[in-house]
């Protein structure tokens, strides 16, 4: 029997809980930097030591940083499912956690790139510095999508939500655009479940399964909702 196709969006808020911090705090600074000094192209051209510094430092905490239980429920259900999660984050905890079909809308931070050339890609495990040089004689940058770039995935992301069985939304506001936007796409009869510490607003939404915990409290509870619309039981 053909598995039902679940798509899961997620968002900062589930690797939070392995101790990534979200984007922005509440005084609207990242990790005590501005947006705009670490994290737009005016940013890099102005400040490149800067904003490699910056992502040096995410790089080291995402390698730090261990998959937590909403990432494992979000793998464990690949038994029962033909599981698709695009996510909003650029760390590999998903992949870490064992899912295998993860599309990253803001880019990878386990990855560079130069800044000539955005498709050919590189493994990156260590800092970047100045004067790492791509085989085109560019600099190195990391592989993220910076505020007031193109985010070229949301075109590839758009077909899977309308795919979608079912649909998952975890740890994110939906206040990123244009990833917040993939919901629209997702068909009205289908099922979605958001699980969240806080529910953003999805009452214009049908079918709505809301689970507001923190995405490790409320991932057991996800996955016995999933597995038993499959009819199944689910125990450690």
């Amino acid at each position: 029997m053909k598995k039902q196709k679940l798509v899961a969006l997620t968002g900062a808020g589930i690797s939070a809980e392995s101790g990534l911090r979200t984007f922005r705090d509440s005084d609207g600074l990242w990790e005590g930097h501005n947006i705009e000094d670490v994290a737009t192209p005016r940013a890099w051209r102005r400040d490149s030591k800067l904003v490699l510094d910056f992502y040096n430092m995410r790089r080291r905490d995402v390698m730090a940083a261990q998959p937590n239980a909403a990432h494992y429920a979000l793998a464990k259900l690949e038994e029962q499912y033909e599981v698709h999660i695009v996510t909003q984050n650029i760390d590999d905890l998903h992949e870490r956690a064992g899912s295998t079909n993860v599309m990253h809308l803001h880019g990878e931070i386990m990855k560079m790139r130069s800044e000539r050339n955005s498709l050919k890609l590189y493994a990156i495990d260590k800092d970047i510095n100045i004067g790492d040089i791509a085989d085109d004689g560019a600099q190195f940058r990391p592989h993220v999508v910076w505020f007031e770039e193109p985010v070229p995935m949301i075109e590839h992301a758009i077909p899977l939500m309308h795919e979608a069985d079912v649909f998952v939304l975890i740890g994110t506001s939906l206040a990123v655009y244009p990833a917040a936007g993939l919901v629209d796409y997702v068909r009205d009869g289908v099922m979605k479940y958001v699980l969240d510490k806080r529910i953003p607003q999805v009452s214009r939404y049908s079918n709505v399964v809301r689970i507001e915990k923190p995405a490790t409290e409320g991932a057991a509870e996800l996955l016995a909702l999933l597995l038993q619309r499959q009819n199944l039981t689910y125990s450690d």
